[in-house]
């Protein structure tokens, strides 16, 4: 069952720059924790607002994965936990250490809260 959580967490990153399909991996209701917010979001529509706010630095990366992706499962709920890469042409990748924390419901996995915080430590 871990591996259903590895495979939503990999397919979440693989939907980036589809936000349909990027949030159908996201409770509607789910919290999340980010470097450049300055408090807790709660929903889907805290989440777009901070991401309408981002302003692009120079070029799209050339891809976001997870590496060293660790998953646990506990009946209906699991945790993942993996550095982020953004990987890019020009200049250094961005990394972030991520957990998030997913619910089990009859269609699948969802994210309920998301934690990321940019680092420069590279790996």
């Amino acid at each position: 069952m871990a591996d259903q959580i590895a495979a939503h967490i990999t397919d979440l990153y693989a939907c980036l720059g589809d936000r349909t399909r990027f949030d159908a991996h996201l409770d509607p209701e789910l919290t999340v924790w980010e470097s450049d917010a300055d408090r807790l979001l709660t929903g889907l529509a805290e989440l777009t607002a901070l991401r309408d706010r981002r302003t692009p630095d120079g070029p799209a990366p050339l891809s976001v994965a997870p590496e060293a992706l660790r998953t646990e499962q506990w009946g209906d709920t699991g945790l993942a936990r993996y550095v982020l890469r953004a990987r890019h042409d020009a200049r250094d990748d961005e990394l972030f250490r991520v957990t998030d924390v997913l619910r089990r419901y009859g269609d699948g996995w969802r994210i309920v809260h998301h934690h990321a915080e940019a680092t420069t430590h590279q790996r």
